[in-house]
């Protein structure tokens, strides 16, 4: 068992692929200038408050959707990609509002347990195959 597995199981936090996986790309747009005012080093901070044990948040750098930016990339849990879930990705992700939805819809069980709220609708875009395969590798 790595460190990593043997840590999260002996704090009580469930296994990460037991929870939603919540990614806030932060590379070369996304976190920068490209899309002032929001405080974008604030962004996963607030998320990982906002959704405690029930959801891993994680930052990487650049997703290569860059015409999206700020791009998140909400991942179901095991039992999401069970009920058919599949990772849902949003783009234009700077206001704290969309933060909020973010984190009530993870809590509630991401994709593949519950719908997003309606108005993150308006952030999902589905990006391309060349995206997708290097943000799986």
């Amino acid at each position: 068992m790595s460190r990593r597995r043997r840590g999260a199981a002996a704090s009580g936090a469930p296994e990460a692929a037991a929870r939603c996986t919540v990614t806030v790309c932060r590379g070369c747009c996304c976190g920068t200038g490209k899309v002032p005012g929001p405080d974008h080093a604030a962004r996963p901070a607030r998320l990982r408050r906002a959704v405690g044990d029930l959801a891993l948040v994680r930052v990487t750098d650049c997703l290569g959707a860059c015409e999206h930016a700020d791009v998140v990339v909400v991942q179901p849990s095991s039992a999401g990609r069970a009920a058919g879930g599949r990772p849902v990705w949003l783009g234009l992700v700077d206001d704290t509002d969309a933060v909020d939805d973010i984190a009530a819809w993870v809590s509630e069980g991401g994709p593949g347990i519950t719908g997003p709220p309606g108005v993150l609708d308006l952030y999902a875009f589905t990006p391309s195959r060349r995206v997708r395969r290097g943000a799986a590798g």
